[in-house]
């Protein structure tokens, strides 16, 4: 089989040397088991040296213009060519054991999609809690974290991919859909896969950003819903373009 790993980056020169290394390691897997794996970034309008940083690894890279997430993700499968895709995120690091996991499962089972769970190094009782809470509901609901996010080619092209409404909480509206995909073919033994491996993701925003922000953060979803995700200017986190 064929794997597209599919990276989305917005100014991550501080990590994406280290991640794109780490990731070109584990991914020996796939080459060990007799498969075969393409790696594609889409820089998503970055201001630094991300772009040259992909290309000095050999990875594949196509620009989008529109800083969003969704975008960045759906245009870097557009050039794709797997048979499954697999999203991760540029500040995060895959193990061998993850991908060789992953393996294990598609090989024995119809899984159309998955993810794996998130883990990060946090000192704080409240990021600590916040972190295990979100591993709980992802395991508990069967939605993807966004550091990792696989789905069957054929199955992402017929649900349109991520959607560009969102800017973010993308992977979980997208998971939503998945799992309606799943009861539809649930005579073919359709299943989504939450991969008892962790993947290592960066803390950074945890120390860019005070929890007085993320509180604000939560406390609007609370009060507005689904509609502050669906605004740029709600989220600086993700896009005020701090690394």
């Amino acid at each position: 089989m064929k794997f597209s790993i599919v990276i989305p980056a917005f100014n991550e020169e501080a990590l994406l040397d280290e991640s794109l290394s780490k990731l070109k390691q584990s991914l020996e897997v796939f080459l060990e088991e007799g498969h075969s794996y393409e790696l594609i970034l889409c820089d998503n309008n970055s201001t630094d040296r991300t772009a040259q940083i992909a290309l000095g690894h050999d990875v594949q890279v196509i620009f989008e213009s529109e800083n969003q997430i969704s975008r960045a993700r759906n245009k870097g499968a557009s050039i794709a060519s797997g048979d499954y895709f697999i999203f991760i995120d540029a500040d995060s690091f895959a193990s061998k054991a993850l991908f060789k996991e992953f393996l294990e499962k598609i090989s024995q089972m119809n899984v159309l999609g998955g993810g794996a769970l998130v883990y990060m190094k946090t000192n704080g009782i409240i990021s600590f809690m916040a972190l295990h809470l979100w591993r709980c509901i992802s395991r508990l609901f069967h939605w993807a974290p966004g550091s990792f996010i696989f789905c069957r080619r054929d199955v992402f092209e017929k649900l349109g991919g991520f959607s560009t409404e969102y800017f973010a909480s993308e992977e979980i509206e997208f998971s939503k859909r998945l799992k309606r995909e799943v009861r539809c073919q649930k005579k073919n033994k359709a299943r989504i896969v939450i991969l008892k491996n962790s993947i290592l993701t960066s803390d950074r925003k945890l120390h860019l950003y005070g929890v007085s922000d993320h509180l604000k953060l939560v406390f609007k979803y609370l009060l507005k819903g689904e509609k502050i995700l669906k605004k740029k200017e709600n989220l600086p986190i993700w896009y005020d373009g701090k690394r």
